[in-house]
C-alpha cells in the first residue's frame, strides 16, 4: 500500500487555526478532490468534524480516541496503524490531517502531495518541517493569484529518497 500525505501548508508551516482551514483556494480544493476520489483517506477525529461529513465517492477513516464514537458512512479507527490495517487492500491511501496524523504519518508515508501557499498565516496547527535528505521534489507547478486563488502558490509532488 502507498501512504500519501496530502496538504496545504504556509510559508511559515501552519495548516489551520481554530480546527479550520484558513485560505480558500480553488485550485487546491480541486486537486484535494481529484487526487482523494475513489480513494480512501485518513484522517484525525477534529478534522473530520470541521469538514463534517463524509466525503464522497471516498471511504473517510476517523482516528480517535473516543472508544464509543461512530459515524454512520465512516470507518473509525482508535491508531494510524489501525486506520491503515482496516485499509490494507488499497493501493493508495491519503492522510488528509490534521497536525498530530501528520506527525505521525511523515515517518511512515511515500509520497506527499503538497500545497506550498506563498504567505506566513498565524494558526495553532503546523505541518513538520520535511527533512530535504529523505524527500526528493519530483514535480511542481507555480501559480500566481487570480479570481478564485487570492495567494501564490506551488503544488509540489515529493516521494521519499
Amino acid at each position: 500500500m502507498n501512504i500519501s500525505i496530502i496538504v496545504a501548508v504556509s510559508r511559515n508551516q501552519v495548516i489551520g487555526k481554530d480546527n479550520q482551514l484558513i485560505w480558500k483556494l480553488s485550485a487546491d480544493l480541486k486537486r484535494f478532490k481529484a487526487l482523494t476520489t475513489g480513494h480512501t483517506i485518513i484522517m484525525g477525529r477534529k478534522t473530520f468534524e470541521s469538514i463534517g461529513k463524509p466525503l464522497p465517492n471516498r471511504t473517510s477513516v476517523i482516528i480517535t480516541r473516543q472508544a464509543d464514537y461512530a459515524v454512520e458512512g465512516c470507518v473509525v479507527a482508535n491508531s494510524l496503524e489501525e486506520a491503515l490495517a482496516k485499509s490494507a487492500d488499497q493501493e493508495e491511501v491519503f492522510i488528509i490531517g490534521g497536525g498530530t496524523i501528520y506527525k505521525e504519518a511523515i515517518a511512515m508515508a511515500n509520497k506527499v502531495y503538497y500545497t506550498k501557499v506563498h504567505k506566513n498565516f498565524e494558526g495553532d496547527t503546523f505541518f513538520p518541517v520535511m527533512d530535504t535528505k529523505e524527500w526528493e521534489s519530483v514535480n511542481r507547478k507555480d501559480c500566481l493569484p487570480d479570481e478564485k486563488n487570492e495567494f501564490p502558490y506551488s503544488f509540489i509532488d515529493y516521494v521519499r529518497k
